[in-house]
């Protein structure tokens, strides 16, 4: 969490970090343009990318971008535009949106900027309207939400009620996230009693979570779409001093959620390996600046994580 605080700690909404940069180099410039760097999540991925870059420096040079807030679009867009007018030779984006960051990375694309998809898969109905080929490295959103949902509700009785905190609701995993929720929640023969946006922030989630217990009093568990609403998800039923107790499942494997995993107080999450994922999207970027051939899409793998990964 250190690492979290230091970077917002810069007062600017975005983190730009040369590594192994050298002027008279002819080693191609790529740019890591992630979401917030509030989430632990993403400053993860960052490190694996510093990481990697040290281990390949006379390959190519990184610069990792980040913005402050998830809902924050247009600086988003404004650090493409920055990439952009800097002329790096590849782009490998998280993007906050599924659909508003397609016209910005259009205007990459027209500049020869070699563009990657990772973590959040663009909408294909949008870059088919742009004639943009992208692809996209990352794991099966609903099916990691299937996952953690089906372990959660295990040993619910039939009928439960479940409340669901989504992300940005435009967003293309949220939406896959909610759907692996809503699989889970039908095939226990429950019942969703609301979808809520928690925008993955832990204290919107908690504020949220606040006003569902109070409508929902019998509420039985909730599926949060990323850990940071999970978080805030526990804090909220830990505030609220119920006896009837409350289920909470996360996604993301964030370390913060560890001790919630090993107290009972979340039962599960799901690691996707974040740290990995900006890895695969520059080797993919490399290889096209390399050969001029567009990868396939390529899907990552996922892991459950519950107390008992802990040995518990």
């Amino acid at each position: 969490m250190n690492r979290i605080h230091n970077l917002l700690a810069l007062g600017v909404l975005s983190l730009l970090a040369a590594c192994g940069a050298d002027e008279s180099s002819d080693a191609p410039r790529v740019a890591l343009v992630m979401k917030s760097l509030a989430n632990e999540f993403f400053v993860n991925m960052a490190d694996g990318a510093e990481a990697h870059q040290a281990e390949n420096a006379g390959r190519y040079e990184l610069i990792v971008n980040g913005i402050r807030n998830e809902s924050d679009l247009a600086q988003q867009v404004a650090l493409v535009d920055q990439m952009i007018s800097s002329r790096v030779d590849a782009i490998v984006i998280a993007p906050a949106d599924s659909r508003a960051l397609v016209p910005a990375l259009s205007r990459a694309a027209v500049a020869g900027i070699v563009v990657i998809n990772i973590d959040n898969r663009l909408e294909a109905e949008v870059l088919a309207e742009y004639e943009l080929q992208i692809p996209f490295i990352g794991p099966s959103n609903l099916a990691g939400a299937r996952m953690v949902g089906d372990y959660a509700l295990r040993n619910l009785e039939s009928g439960s009620q479940v409340a669901i905190l989504e992300g940005i609701t435009s967003a293309f995993n949220s939406i896959q996230r909610r759907n692996g929720f809503e699989e889970a929640v039908a095939a226990a023969d429950m019942e969703v009693v609301t979808r809520q946006s928690g925008e993955w922030d832990q204290t919107r989630a908690a504020q949220v979570t606040s006003a569902i217990l109070t409508q929902f009093p019998e509420l039985d568990a909730i599926l949060a779409a990323n850990d940071n609403m999970a978080l805030g998800a526990a804090s909220a039923v830990g505030m609220a001093a119920r006896e009837h107790d409350v289920t909470i499942a996360g996604f993301d494997n964030i370390s913060a959620i560890h001790p919630l995993l090993e107290s009972g107080a979340v039962v599960a999450t799901v690691d996707q390996f974040g740290d990995q994922l900006a890895v695969f999207g520059i080797e993919y970027a490399l290889e096209v600046l390399e050969t001029g051939v567009i990868p396939a899409d390529r899907e990552t793998p996922l892991e459950l994580v519950t107390a008992e990964s802990f040995g518990q």
